[in-house]
């Protein structure tokens, strides 16, 4: 994701063209996927640290080739308006925003955001249609229950690992692209603040499933813009809300609500565990 969010900003600065600009992010997260892949697949090694150690590459990669394209410490250069994806308005939000209760909903809530926004709410159906209803859904889920029994009937559970893991760098791809030239206008060092992370809660919180999931991204989203709301707020009693506990505010609700309301959440059985096919 990190990786995505600095070549998509590094592009976009270049090009001033944010569909280039995405592009470019999605190949560069497939090549680190497909780095992951070769480590963990091929060569049958520990998920954990193949991903710690392409995080810290990432992270320090990004910093290094910031500061010799752009000698700006590490960041891109701010982005213009037709480098990056601005918020969509549809039609008849403005005439509708002061119409009670409708009006606020449709012009705010459903109108205004950019492509990449309403790209990852149909990405929740469309994955919800593939992992239950396909034949490449089926046999995914089958390979991460039982891979041997996917062997058996001769079909390849390296091959199938490997589409798994390009279609989440792609994902990636896009996500870190978000970030960087739709949320905001450049890319800084570290700005996913461990977005990433609460992204794996929340496959946790959904117990691996696509609707609850998007129920727990909406709800740990929810958290996050409570903590931006509370910055400068004075609570009766507390005085002003300090930002120390504002920005660790997201992270411990997420914690604690993985903790006490998830209940049992069963991963599928083979998980992270390496397959070497029987001769």
């Amino acid at each position: 994701m990190l990786a995505g969010a600095f070549v998509a900003a590094s592009v976009a600065a270049v090009t001033a063209s944010a569909w280039l600009a995405l592009g470019a992010a999605i190949l560069i997260a497939v090549a680190l996927a497909l780095l992951h892949g070769v480590a963990c697949i091929t060569y049958r090694g520990n998920q954990v640290v193949s991903g710690v150690a392409i995080n810290i590459l990432v992270s320090g990669l990004t910093i290094v080739f910031g500061m010799a394209w752009f000698q700006r410490g590490g960041q891109t250069p701010p982005l213009p308006p037709d480098a990056r994806f601005m918020p969509i308005e549809w039609p008849g939000a403005s005439a509708l925003h002061g119409v009670p209760l409708v009006g606020p909903v449709y012009a705010d809530l459903i109108s205004g955001h950019n492509m990449l926004v309403y790209l990852a709410l149909l990405a929740v159906p469309l994955t919800y249609w593939v992992v239950n209803d396909t034949r490449f859904g089926l046999r995914l889920r089958a390979v991460g229950e039982s891979p041997l029994a996917v062997d058996t009937a001769g079909i390849s559970v390296a091959w199938l690992r490997y589409r798994a893991v390009l279609i989440c760098g792609v994902l990636t791809g896009i996500a870190g692209a978000y970030l960087s030239i739709a949320q905001n206008a450049a890319f800084s060092r570290d700005m996913t603040a461990g977005q990433g992370y609460i992204a794996l809660a929340a496959m946790i919180f959904g117990k691996w499933r696509p609707l609850p999931a998007l129920g727990a991204c909406l709800m740990f989203g929810l958290l996050d813009a409570i903590a931006i709301r509370l910055q400068g707020v004075r609570l009766g009693g507390f005085g002003e809300v300090p930002v120390q506990f504002i920005q660790v505010l997201p992270y411990v609700l997420t914690v604690a609500l993985l903790a006490g309301f998830i209940g049992k959440a069963t991963a599928p059985r083979a998980i992270g565990v390496p397959y070497e096919k029987e001769h």
